[in-house]
């Protein structure tokens, strides 16, 4: 389960890899925009610099290869008699690299017919190994999986939550779990990315939060002051539709980002992909205040007592609070639901009176046939 923060974190990163295919056209490749590819039989002369929504090297590359995109794979017939450096959503070696590799992604894999003569570098989410490797190994994951086709010349080194070596895998230097292990990053327009543990300084968690906490105060009093009878609408929809609120506000948040990611296909859809995502995080934002706004409001009204300024503290406080509760992500993330949902239903006009019996009509005076006509 993702927090609030995880989510939007997340979609920061897919409109990163959005953000750098739009600028294909200023790097080195063969092709610009969508996709960069080296088809089969083609050979490409150089270091090769490639950014795009997908990158594909089926056929020779004479130098190193440095990739950026939302896809990067190498196909089982794709050489590359340099290094392979790569940062993407998911990249995939199936051929041979003669060089050093190194590779960064949400998900990882070094198929069984992939050949690396030099070492191999790995960070992502999902690394899986079932290729040779001539040099060392060293990886760091939230998962590694090592199949019974990997041949590693080397040692494998790794960091990860889970991990598994098959019995019938060969590692020549041996397996060794390294805590806080500092794994060299690709480099990308001539910048290293670097990943694993770093000396510095550690902020404390809740100096991070009592940060935020007074920020989001500071957004939302400008909201509430910008448009009051917006904030009340969303406020009255939260509290009172909270169940619908919550659906709706479900619904936007897995619809928007598959939609912007379906655009990010297309090269007539990166920039509406990259203007549409940034749009979606400061609606997150603002839908995260809104959120605190209700959970502060419903708060108070259980002692009876209504204050827009100590709502809109008392839901941030609690959110902060949340941050170092177990399972409180949860809660900050149905918080979020809601409140983009009544976001979303106050821009369609709706208020939390709309279909409220208990509501009386306005007194339009004696109705004809009635009593008092």
């Amino acid at each position: 389960m993702f927090t609030a923060k995880q989510l939007v974190a997340l979609l920061v990163s897919l409109l990163v890899v959005g953000s750098l295919a739009g600028v294909a056209a200023a790097q080195q490749g063969p092709s610009a925009g969508g996709a960069v590819v080296v088809d089969e039989g083609e050979t490409f002369d150089g270091d090769l610099d490639a950014v795009g929504g997908t990158v594909v090297v089926a056929g020779t590359v004479t130098g190193d290869v440095s990739a950026t995109a939302g896809t990067v794979l190498v196909t089982e017939t794709g050489v590359i008699n340099g290094n392979l450096d790569a940062v993407a959503g998911s990249a995939t070696l199936e051929g041979t690299v003669n060089g050093d590799v190194s590779l960064a992604g949400g998900a990882v894999f070094v198929r069984d017919t992939a050949v690396i003569d030099g070492s191999l570098d790995a960070a992502g989410g999902t690394v899986r190994l079932d290729g040779a490797v001539d040099g060392n190994v060293r990886v760091g994951a939230e998962e590694l999986a090592v199949g019974p086709t990997a041949r590693v010349g080397g040692s494998l080194e790794y960091d990860a939550a889970t991990a598994t070596v098959d019995a019938a895998a060969v590692v020549d230097g041996g397996v060794r779990q390294v805590d806080d292990l500092a794994v060299a990053g690709p480099v990308v327009a001539g910048t290293p990315v670097q990943f694993g543990q770093f000396e510095g300084p550690v902020i404390p968690g809740w100096v991070v939060s009592g940060y935020w906490l007074l920020a989001n105060f500071v957004v939302g009093a400008i909201i509430v002051l910008v448009a009051p009878e917006f904030a009340r609408r969303v406020t009255g929809l939260g509290t009172k539709k909270a169940v619908r609120s919550g659906g709706v506000g479900l619904l936007a948040i897995v619809a928007v980002p598959i939609v912007l990611l379906l655009l990010l296909l297309t090269i007539v859809g990166i920039p509406l992909s990259l203007a549409g995502g940034v749009g979606f995080l400061l609606v997150l934002w603002v839908a995260g205040i809104y959120g605190a706004l209700v959970l502060g409001t419903w708060l108070l009204s259980l002692a009876d007592y209504d204050n827009r300024w100590v709502a809109l503290f008392a839901g941030l406080f609690v959110l902060a609070v949340l941050d170092f509760v177990p399972l409180g992500g949860v809660l900050e993330f149905v918080v979020l639901l809601v409140g983009l949902g009544a976001f979303a239903l106050a821009l369609r006009g709706e208020s939390g009176d709309d279909g409220d019996e208990s509501v009386s009509a306005p007194d339009e005076g004696p109705q004809e046939g009635s009593p008092m006509a």
